[in-house]
């Protein structure tokens, strides 16, 4: 039987900043499945992004988050590794902070979250802010990529983060994402979408933006497409998490976004959305009874943001149709456990170590830091969901590998042409 943990109960403004890896502070509860499994998401994503946070609010980021690199790191740390910490948990959390404050204890967690996230995005984006951050390709072409993911982040909450920051706020943003113009991102593979992404974010916010860029990652994406869902990094097919950590919900936002403002064709965002509902299928059925999956391709120290795109699917109500909610919803929960209960995956002060079931450096590529592993954050996209979505409120229910494991009648997969 898997067994379930609950947190105990202890006042709700002390458990985001206090969830220990001790499973002693971890019980079996008497309560609704489908409540535990929001909590306990909830607690991880908070436990994640409350440090970077907390730290860049305060304008103490730079100072306080460790910069562990992996063996044979290839960049300068100290320019790009806070950029990485902050864009990444932005994309992450901002679908959470777009449901806005309520009455319950979960919406007074927002309030205070969304206060520290406004006030992070104001001191990121300050120059005169001790952590202001790097946004140049004056040390290295990184801050392109992670410049993206905080557009993303912005994306993902309009109304909750970009409309409430002050109009020098906006504008300092704005002037940010412009000055990524300067690094000229790579042609031949995901990085043209981080270009584009940044490009659709001032298209959005009406920062003024340069259509080439969009056009060039819709093409060469596009161009890549190998078949059944998946689209090459480039001109050949990488088996990696890249179609989740990236290119299908980029390329899926950055054409809804488009269609949105009367610039696309609904009928390439429609494509595109079919393709990633197939991948997040595949992604379903990768998880085996266990709560495990493949840990095969670059990145791993990502962790769950390998499930980023079955995620999104979730958050935006566009799962398959052979995926109910609550499947997936289970099935993402008992791979987190996996990852964030072993030991070693936080350090002593809360932030997250290279690995990815655990501390692991020789996991880790070349380009990983800190920062890098905060992309992690991209796998909770399913709690922008309300609480009393059914994704969240239905009974528990098994993925496709627990019940094909147990010989119970199981749907035939196939390949989609498309």
């Amino acid at each position: 039987m898997n067994r379930r943990f609950f947190l105990k109960a202890v006042p709700m403004a002390g458990i985001a900043g206090s969830l220990k890896t001790d499973k002693s502070l971890l019980a079996d509860m008497a309560v609704p499945p489908a409540a535990t499994d929001r909590a306990y998401n909830l607690e991880l994503l908070l436990r994640i992004c409350r440090p970077v946070m907390t730290h860049l609010s305060k304008g103490t980021l730079m100072a306080g988050m460790p910069t562990e690199v992996a063996p044979h790191y290839s960049k300068p740390v100290r320019k790009v590794t806070y950029l990485e910490a902050f864009g990444r948990a932005l994309a992450g959390l901002a679908p959470w902070l777009e449901l806005g404050p309520d009455n319950t204890m979960e919406g007074s967690q927002r309030i205070d979250m969304l206060t520290l996230t406004r006030k992070a995005i104001a001191q990121a984006v300050d120059p005169a802010s001790p952590d202001f951050m790097n946004f140049t390709g004056k040390f290295d072409a990184q801050p392109l990529v992670d410049g993206a993911f905080m557009a993303h982040g912005l994306l993902r909450a309009p109304t909750q983060l970009w409309d409430r920051l002050s109009e020098r706020t906006q504008q300092q943003t704005i002037d940010a994402l412009k000055s990524l113009r300067s690094i000229k991102a790579f042609s031949t593979n995901n990085w043209v979408l981080f270009a584009a992404m940044i490009e659709i974010a001032l298209l959005q916010f009406g920062g003024g933006w340069d259509r080439k860029p969009v056009d060039l990652a819709v093409e060469k994406i596009m161009e890549w497409y190998k078949g059944d869902s998946m689209y090459g990094d480039g001109p050949h097919f990488h088996y990696d998490y890249y179609n989740s950590f990236v290119i299908q919900p980029m390329l899926v936002d950055i054409l809804k976004v488009l269609v949105a403002k009367g610039e696309g064709r609904k009928e390439q965002y429609a494509l595109a959305l079919k393709r990633m509902q197939r991948y997040g299928a595949i992604l379903e059925r990768q998880i085996s009874p266990e709560g495990t999956f493949p840990v095969v391709g670059r990145s791993m120290p990502y962790r769950n943001g390998a499930f980023q795109a079955l995620a999104q699917l979730a958050l935006e109500r566009k799962l398959p149709a052979e995926l109910q909610p609550a499947q997936v919803r289970c099935a993402l929960t008992a791979v987190n456990k996996r990852i964030f209960e072993a030991p070693g995956t936080f350090d002593k002060n809360g932030w997250l170590q290279i690995g990815f079931c655990g501390h692991q450096p020789e996991i880790a590529d070349v380009y990983t830091s800190t920062g890098s592993l905060y992309l992690c954050a991209t796998g909770f996209l399913d709690l922008g969901l309300p609480a009393n979505d059914p994704y969240w409120s239905a009974p528990a229910a098994e993925w496709t590998a627990q019940k094909v494991w147990k010989g119970k009648p199981v749907q035939k997969d196939h390949a989609i042409d498309m």
